[in-house]
């Protein structure tokens, strides 16, 4: 393994899980309030927004949509059939076997489903675990391109590490190699890679995939990749960073069950890559959920190995949603920016007096019945200025509800 630095077993007090340390971190970590009480995230603030004044709820990406009727059904069959206890720590071993198939037969990677896959509550749990398991401490560092998915900073807190950002910016989000050069140093302990990108919708370019195996080797750092959209990618079929050159040996690599099959409530995701780290994320995976989804795990086994027409389709039919939103956002007076994957679309507000998106976005749904997320809610306050004026919309709703969500954004050309 790379150096030989990273530990493959921790222990609770490694983690640095004692009474006085999780307070203060997690109050850094904004978990927190003032007075300390649980701070609410941003998602849950506008979607109880939403349930107030009956707005249609963009905001928060969760589809409006069942999924597959086989998977639906393969869940109930496996809780009428018993499914209902502890399943093995690793997972159940049909769905450690259908996600080894799964990286053959989508990007030929070989995965062995006894040594170097865990299942888990959906790919937070996974990322959790696996920074948890790599940190040491504050001297270790961490890398996000930054917009970043809230729980990015929250982990890194709770580890321990300190948080290095990469910034995406307009017109593509896509970052300049000479600061992402600068931000991996010898401290840096994981490169932390969300592609396709939440919450910009961006792909990275095949230049920047390999900057990022070249630094990772450079300065001994493993990676680990968010790859929960990766059949909701339109541009381009997904490349998973592991199949670079050199990647293999030291890329964790992440997805879950959610966003492909619309079953984001079933909490089952997944992490594979070399044996040691792996068991060094299950060491901490098993006093977190321990286990979980018991009667799900085979049932997202029979999805991965659905026929190719599925996941194609899936990403047609998101990227038609996508358009619909778009052509909405438009005649609303947004700036829009198609996305080359995942679920959201980024609008710039601007022009419609949203040059505050965070103010703008608190006021939307009262004012004209939709909910969105401000696109700074996913930045440092320090970087908030780049992203003001910057709106993520989820597009993974019905035709029907983007339709009356567009006619209602009508309503801001309007001067409603």
């Amino acid at each position: 393994m790379p150096g030989g630095r990273f530990r493959y077993g921790v222990t609770l007090g490694g983690m640095g899980i004692l009474p006085g340390a999780w307070r203060r971190t997690a109050a850094g970590a904004g978990l927190l309030s003032a007075a300390g009480e649980v701070a609410p995230t941003i998602f849950a603030e506008i979607s109880a927004l939403a349930g107030r004044t009956g707005a249609i709820n963009l905001g928060q990406g969760f589809p409006d949509e069942d999924g597959p009727a086989e998977v639906l059904e393969a869940a109930r069959a496996a809780i009428l059939d018993g499914a209902n206890q502890y399943p093995p720590g690793r997972g159940v071993p049909d769905l450690l076997q259908a996600v080894s198939e799964h990286q053959r037969r989508f990007y030929g990677l070989d995965v062995d489903p006894d040594r170097e896959v865990v299942v888990t509550a959906g790919a937070t749990e996974a990322i959790a675990a696996a920074l948890l398991a790599l940190v040491e401490g504050p001297e270790d560092e961490i890398v996000v391109f930054e917009p970043y998915y809230d729980s990015y900073a929250a982990i890194a807190a709770l580890s321990g590490a300190t948080l290095r950002t990469v910034p995406l910016r307009l017109p593509d989000f896509q970052p300049d190699p000479e600061e992402l050069a600068a931000a991996v140093t010898d401290r840096c302990r994981v490169i932390l890679v969300n592609d396709p990108h939440n919450p910009t919708g961006a792909v990275l370019s095949e230049g920047i995939r390999a900057e990022i195996v070249r630094l990772a080797h450079q300065h001994d750092a493993i990676i680990v990749t968010d790859e929960v959209y990766e059949h909701l990618s339109f541009a381009a079929p997904h490349v998973p960073i592991a199949t670079l050159p050199g990647a293999a040996e030291r890329t964790l690599t992440i997805s879950s069950a959610g966003k492909t099959f619309s079953v984001t409530g079933w909490k089952i995701g997944w992490i594979h890559g070399p044996a040691e780290l792996i068991t060094a994320v299950l060491s901490v995976k098993q006093f977190l959920t321990y286990v979980n989804g018991a009667p799900f795990q085979p049932a997202i086994a029979l999805g991965l190995r659905l026929p190719d027409a599925f996941f194609t389709d899936a990403a047609e039919r998101l990227r038609a949603k996508h358009d619909q939103l778009a052509a909405g956002l438009d005649a609303a007076g947004f700036e829009v920016h198609l996305p080359d994957g995942g679920y959201f679309t980024v609008a710039d507000a601007s022009r419609i007096g949203g040059e505050d998106a965070d103010a703008f976005c608190r006021s939307l749904p009262e004012r004209i019945g939709v909910a969105a997320i401000p696109l700074t809610a996913f930045v440092r306050p320090e970087h908030r200025d780049a992203y003001r004026g910057l709106v993520r919309f989820a597009a993974c709703k019905r035709p029907e509800v983007i339709a009356e969500a567009a006619e209602r954004l009508a309503g801001l050309r309007a001067g409603v």
